[in-house]
């Protein structure tokens, strides 16, 4: 399936490659919310020495019986092939904090803040406002998995208040981070 990611300087990527009949996951790409566990043994696996074939094949059947329980995350980031989009983009990316305006990445990548606005509509479904928005939910989300408090990610993402961060998180998602982050653990509890 063609898809594409983008990641952050300090990301640490792995990547999990599984034959379709061996375990049942979703038919679309999507993004799943791995456990703890999920996640120290794909780190376990990657890092460990060919010369153990017996525990990789434990750990490997741990894996594949966890992973179909790990939740859907329902948190979609649409990007363009556009070069002024991809710019935008990795301009965001390396910097979450940056908060220009609609206005001052248009002149950034000349264009008028209207054909902008028009641009990013027709190649991500969502305004700009909306999918900075995005942006900042999945690094947050990521950040907060990995220990950050929230008023780390509150800094980094450039908001001006934690409020403000705590507000957008729970309009946008329905609850607050901690709350959140809760109830996606419990689901993959169960």
């Amino acid at each position: 399936m063609r898809h594409s990611n983008l990641a952050t300087a300090n990301a640490r990527l792995f990547f999990v490659y599984i034959e379709p009949e061996l375990v049942a996951l979703p038919d679309r790409c999507c993004t799943l919310s791995i456990s703890p566990l999920l996640r120290e043994l794909i780190v376990e696996l990657s890092d460990q020495a060919a010369d153990d074939d017996e525990r990789e094949d434990l750990l490997t059947k741990v894996l594949l019986r966890e992973l179909p329980r790990m939740a859907v995350q329902h948190l979609h980031l649409p990007l363009s092939p556009e070069p002024r989009l991809k710019r935008i983009a990795s301009g965001l990316a390396e910097d979450p904090s940056d908060r220009s305006t609609l206005a001052e990445w248009a002149h950034r990548v000349a264009l008028s803040e209207s054909s902008l606005a028009r641009l990013v509509v027709k190649e991500t479904g969502l305004t700009f406002g909306r999918w900075r928005q995005q942006l900042h939910l999945i690094v947050a989300i990521r950040e907060l998995a990995s220990g950050a408090t929230v008023q780390q990610v509150s800094a980094d993402l450039g908001y001006e208040s934690v409020t403000a961060f705590i507000t957008m998180f729970k309009k946008v998602l329905g609850k607050p981070p901690a709350k959140y982050l809760d109830s996606v653990l419990a689901r993959q509890r169960k």
